[in-house]
């Protein structure tokens, strides 16, 4: 049994009585078959479901003409099943391996007697493949790996905990101190596990790391399958791929093509950064010139971090003993490779950009998000000292951009300190804030959670 945040989203697509085809994309192994599925036994008296690998027959459906009068009787006939209009729901999953599916949508929406979802894997780098894209007649729901959250409710954890350190966030107030030791604890197993549905369930069954790192790896080895399937320059990808675990435990984690070939040149490499990206398995995490609304205009896409999508699969990447060392809190493993990484998949999956500052005369602020119009530094210190943040001073006293919060997200419970920057004459406050806390930083255009219990 697994709780989805995104669930709601679904809800509210269907809702809507204009509502439109509604896509699920996210990398492979995310849990979007199992949402539609779970969303679709409780929403609708009839759902068609056809799965293009494993039913590379279906399709057959979609090689002649496109129009619903053509469509429809076939879909009925190869499921076997009577069409209800208004209370079917054809769900087609795997849709990257039918370009002429997507296609079909305009003409599927258009006819308006049934609703259709469409999920898969690689939509953004298989787009060019189909023939025309139903550009108006789709909305898109973007599923990550599980958050922090989502990764508590798996555990079956008491819920009341996260809701009174939400409130906590909220107030800016220190966590009382069991529940506080007890989401740190969880945290640590989050960084370890992960958010991959199938590496969650099997902790939350055995509690057995060891299974969980081989349902890692088999993922692992899936996106590499994918890189030799679909990638077009193939070498770059996986080289790309291979090397984030390297780059990320460097003291400076800017991805440098250089550490891949001295030859290599950005030109050369852009798409294969991007593929990646689309592809959902990396997350790009682009540095800023100055920290000043609105931070996308200010963002270098030259000049960039690399993670990956979901920090269990990293800490897989880095090696066996990794785990163990995390849990026990050993400070001779590249904490801050791990803890950035967990930061910019949490912080992506709230829904904000993954953005950073730095420069050679401030230095480097790990993260920069922009919340009610004003710019927010985050800093993600993994060791005992973390009052010690050159940089974030170096920034705050910067008089022009008019900086008066930041985060330092650490291993302590929440303090505020505020203070009058050199050369400011305004105070500046900075919230100390456990790790689990950055779960409930949201972007003002979002609703805080959306909390619905799947079958």
């Amino acid at each position: 049994m697994l709780k989805r945040a995104a669930y709601e989203r679904l809800v509210s697509w269907k809702k809507d009585p204009h509502h439109r085809a509604l896509l699920v994309d996210g990398a492979r192994q995310v849990g979007k078959t199992y949402l539609v599925r779970a969303f679709a036994q409780r929403h609708y008296g009839t759902t068609i479901e056809i799965n293009f690998v494993e039913s590379p027959e279906a399709k057959a459906i979609f090689a002649g003409n496109l129009d619903a009068d053509t469509l429809i009787p076939q879909l009925s006939a190869f499921s076997g099943t009577a069409l209800t209009p208004g209370d079917t729901l054809i769900f087609l999953d795997e849709i990257q391996e039918c370009p002429r599916a997507r296609t079909a949508i305009k003409f599927l929406v258009e006819d308006g007697r049934f609703d259709y979802i469409e999920s898969g894997s690689l939509l953004g780098v298989t787009y060019e493949n189909v023939p025309s894209l139903p550009v108006g007649y789709e909305s898109e729901l973007t599923l990550y790996p599980l958050s922090f959250e989502e990764f508590c409710w798996a555990l079956g954890e008491n819920e009341t905990a996260l809701e009174m350190a939400r409130a906590c966030f909220k107030e800016e107030a220190a966590a009382p101190a069991v529940i506080h030791q007890k989401l740190m604890e969880l945290f640590k197993y989050y960084l370890i596990v992960g958010g991959m549905p199938a590496a969650v369930a099997r902790f939350a069954q055995t509690r057995d790391i060891a299974q969980v790192q081989s349902v890692q790896k088999d993922i692992l080895k899936l996106y590499r399958a994918d890189i030799v399937k679909y990638a077009r320059n193939k070498a770059h990808v996986g080289a790309i791929f291979d090397a984030i675990p390297a780059e990320l435990s460097k003291k400076n984690k800017r991805f440098k093509l250089s550490d891949l070939a001295k030859s290599a040149r950005s030109e050369r490499y852009e798409s294969d950064f991007i593929w990646l990206a689309d592809a959902g398995v990396a997350i790009p995490c682009y540095n800023v010139t100055e920290l000043v609304a609105p931070l996308r205009l200010n963002r270098q896409h030259s000049v960039f971090k690399l993670f990956l999508c979901d920090t269990g699969l990293l800490v897989a990447m880095l090696g066996d003993g990794v785990p163990f060392k995390v849990l026990q809190g050993e400070l001779d493993i590249n904490w801050g490779a791990i803890l950035e990484n967990a930061f910019a998949q949490m912080l992506t999956a709230n829904g904000f950009d993954a953005l950073y500052y730095e420069k050679a005369k401030h230095r480097e602020i790990d993260f920069v998000v922009q919340k009610s119009g004003k710019v927010v530094p985050i800093e993600a210190k993994s060791g005992r000292i973390f009052r010690a943040h050159v940089a974030l001073d170096n920034v705050l006293r910067v008089k022009e951009w008019g900086l008066d919060f930041a985060y330092v997200f650490c291993r302590e419970n929440t303090t505020v300190e505020v203070e009058i920057p050199e050369g400011r004459d305004i105070q500046c406050a900075i919230a100390y804030m456990p790790w689990y806390m950055l779960a409930f930083l949201k972007p003002d255009t979002l609703p805080d959670s959306f909390v619905v219990e799947l079958p």
